[in-house]
């Protein structure tokens, strides 16, 4: 008999009110506490059951069991003994609270479910103060972005929510999860250098299990998280299925790998120390999005008013901002962990040796841009070096060089292709540009690519 009501209980109130009255061998009423009918089997005995409800006294031969805001009556047939309808009654009223409860979670899950859309949106929208306020004013300052896209993209975010149970609650607001369009969407909250990969294991066995594929962007703060968005797409679309791929895809071959941590830590902010915490945004809006203009639709600001800050800042660090060597330097500085808040010391960029002797040794640094352009032979090499001291801007690299505008694309490709590298990213040019500076010789310069007839190349080409 249980087992029956419990099996009827898995589909419906309704089947499982009609095997109560089936059990009893009589009818059966479920009511909510305003006296209207909820379900009844037969339809004809909810009047009666609602008297009965009303006035339990004048209907002693009837079962009447009340929970929060509802009424269970069962009438028994003839046969049935008290046992047995007691019994029944019990029973379907357990099942009928589990139920309820599980409405009431379903209901909860789904509401922070859509909260946890509507936050991602104003992050986007570059509100990040309203932002938080949702999140009950939880103290994160950067946020990294994971997009995963692929065929089973709402099985592997049931499979998410399953897993994490992620919430936006005051208490432990995290992580957000949702679905945008056919893509999965994870945002990891955290501070500055802090819990920044935690959500990454996770997503990497979700991307694997559903064979999606996915990309993350770099820890970028609250206000920047449209830069983030655009990052972590990027890195999906040249990610393989079931994999995870980073908007740099430098990994352990990253200078963030590389230098020790307290090192970067104390250069940055002795770099840093001369601007407030506006100034700061302004510059990471420019350094990550590669222009004014960009930086400007981030910081929703006109760009006059960025050009403003720019040249206020590069007067405060005593630093020539549109040198690509200076904006190398000054976006890994903005990528370094927060320092301690006792360091008080300032210094200023110096362009020689590319990285300073406070991060690497000479010996170390130059062993770490030779592995990482190790791939790429002299012309390359050469090609690679113009484009990025011209900020990745093809024509007039193209015109040092010597070459068709067609032609330099076409060794970019290359040159991203045996990196594997990402040449789009801001962090990955930033990156290149130091290495190439430091391993660079007196042959490595536009003049002495071998040529034939002007724009032709001549030699071994550069497959």
């Amino acid at each position: 008999m249980v087992r029956r009501l419990t099996r009827a209980a898995a589909h419906s109130d309704a089947q499982l009110i009609e095997e109560a009255a089936a059990l009893a061998e009589g009818w059966a009423v479920l009511m909510d506490l305003m006296g209207g009918v909820v379900c009844s089997a037969p339809h004809t005995a909810g009047p009666e059951g609602v008297r009965a409800a009303a006035h339990p006294q004048l209907h002693p031969h009837l079962t009447i069991r009340k929970m929060t805001g509802a009424a269970l009556v069962v009438g028994p047939g003839t046969a049935a003994p008290a046992s047995r309808i007691d019994l029944i009654a019990r029973t379907t009223v357990d099942l009928l609270r589990m139920r309820a409860r599980v409405r009431r979670a379903e209901e909860t899950h789904h509401a922070e479910q859509r909260l946890h859309t509507a936050v991602l949106h104003l992050l986007l929208s570059g509100q990040p103060h309203l932002a938080t306020n949702v999140l009950g004013g939880a103290a994160f300052t950067h946020a990294t972005v994971f997009r995963l896209t692929g065929q089973s993209v709402h099985a592997a975010y049931q499979a998410h929510w399953r897993t994490a149970q992620p919430s936006v609650s005051p208490s432990d607001p995290r992580t957000l999860v949702c679905v945008e369009g056919n893509e999965l969407v994870v945002v990891a909250l955290h501070g500055n250098g802090t819990d920044r990969h935690s959500a990454r294991p996770l997503a990497a066995r979700i991307a694997d299990r559903h064979q999606l594929a996915g990309g993350f962007s770099d820890p970028l703060p609250l206000d920047m998280v449209a830069t983030a968005w655009a990052e972590a797409g990027n890195a999906r679309h040249g990610a393989r299925a079931g994999r995870l791929t980073s908007a740099t895809v430098l990994g352990s071959r990253g200078l963030l790998r590389v230098i020790p941590a307290h090192r970067l830590t104390s250069w940055s902010a002795a770099i840093l120390r001369p601007l407030d915490r506006e100034q700061r945004r302004t510059l990471e809006a420019y350094l990550r999005s590669g222009s004014a203009q960009a930086a400007a639709s981030v910081l929703d600001v006109s760009e006059g008013t960025v050009r403003t800050r720019l040249r206020g800042i590069g007067t405060l660090l005593v630093a020539e901002l549109d040198d690509p060597t200076v904006q190398a330097q000054l976006l890994l500085a903005v990528r370094a962990p927060a320092a301690p808040s006792q360091i008080t010391s300032s210094t200023s960029l110096v362009p020689n040796p590319l990285l300073p002797t406070d991060l690497l040794t000479p010996e170390h640094a130059h062993r770490w841009a030779s592995a990482l352009l190790e791939p790429l032979d002299q012309p390359l090499r050469i090609a690679l070096r113009c484009w990025l001291q011209h900020r990745g801007r093809t024509a007039p690299a193209a015109s040092e060089l010597s070459l068709s505008r067609s032609t330099l694309t076409d060794w970019m490709s290359k040159c991203g292709r045996a990196l594997s590298l990402d040449l789009s990213s801001a962090t990955v040019r930033a990156e290149l540009h130091l290495a190439a500076e430091t391993i660079a010789t007196p042959d490595d310069i536009p003049a002495l690519l071998p040529r034939r007839g002007g724009r032709t190349y001549r030699g071994r080409r550069p497959y």
